[in-house]
């Protein structure tokens, strides 16, 4: 049976459908740069993990994601097995083709295929931070993934939730009157929080933010100094905000600069322990995917992961 170097995994479902759609053309683009290469579509949730983790065992050295945030964090977790890295000479090299490309931004990756695409021959291979979160699943286990970019608990979590039912295209208007019809209803969530050996004094919270990368909900620069490969998570964590001081302040993440707001903190830390109160439920996402509730812990692992990118 051949053996390839490079694998292309391929979420046709991604940007609404429009991946499928682009494939003639995008796999073109991929071969003027990579001669030889193998390609695979995913068919099912979770199915990017099963394909990757087989591709890195059969000697594949770099797996490209053709995706959105969420492709690329199954993809991630592939190159990981009973939370150890396979090969830690694999790299991934990403094509953005989804609604959600927040991570793109952070490795400096253009959304034009052609210029994709020369990051992934011409940039290095650096290494970068992950995030490990063990959090409560749907189904109420417990459950680990990776994470690339950023993990965050209570409206985030419920923004996302309202997206993905919706349906709705991940551009920012789209989490920005998700973000605002959330608001209106929300109640902020008692929740106890350790940040490594700090811990924060009891209070209710609004949001908080575990980032490795510095952009969240299609261009939110939630920690705008994040960077993928100091070995530190940017927790950013905002305290209960009546509706209409977050409507006045709430646009200054689209920039940035909420963080001089007195309601709104930022530490820096390797771990993070995030507990409801009796009675809370608190959702969770990460990688723009909403997959489970607290209580998690959010775990450094540093230089963990080859990616083709500019960190």
């Amino acid at each position: 049976m051949r053996r390839y170097k490079t694998q292309v995994i391929v979420n046709p479902e991604s940007a609404k459908g429009q991946t499928r759609k682009r494939w003639a053309q995008i796999k073109e683009g991929i071969r003027h740069f990579i001669h030889d290469f193998k390609f695979e579509f995913t068919e099912k949730p979770l199915h990017a993990i099963e394909l990757t983790r087989a591709a890195i065992k059969d000697g594949t050295d770099l797996v490209i994601g053709v995706g959105g945030d969420g492709t690329m964090n199954e993809i991630a977790n592939g190159f990981y097995e009973d939370k150890r890295i396979i090969n830690p000479l694999a790299t991934l090299g990403i094509v953005p083709s989804g609604s959600g490309c927040d991570l793109t931004r952070s490795l400096k990756i253009p959304k034009r295929l052609k210029d994709a695409l020369t990051v992934i021959t011409e940039a290095p291979s650096n290494a970068m931070d992950v995030g490990k979160v063990t959090f409560r699943s749907t189904a109420g286990g417990v459950e680990e993934r990776f994470f690339l970019n950023v993990a965050d608990f209570g409206l985030g979590g419920e923004v996302v939730r309202k997206v993905n039912q919706k349906r709705l295209e991940r551009k920012a208007t789209s989490y920005v009157r998700c973000l605002v019809s959330t608001m209106i209803q929300y109640k902020s969530k008692r929740v106890r929080i350790k940040v490594d050996d700090r811990e924060l004094p009891k209070d209710e919270y609004l949001i908080g933010a575990v980032a490795n990368g510095g952009t969240f909900g299609k261009g939110m620069k939630i920690a705008p100094d994040a960077k993928l490969d100091d070995g530190l998570f940017d927790f950013v964590y905002v305290r209960s905000m009546k509706f209409l001081e977050f409507c006045l302040n709430g646009w200054k993440l689209m920039n940035g600069t909420h963080l001089g707001h007195p309601k709104i903190s930022l530490l820096r830390g390797r771990r993070i322990e995030a507990v409801p109160e009796e009675g809370e439920t608190v959702l969770l996402e990460f990688d723009g995917e909403q997959l489970g509730t607290l209580p998690a812990t959010f775990d450094m692992v540093p230089q963990s992961l080859l990616i083709k990118g500019y960190l």
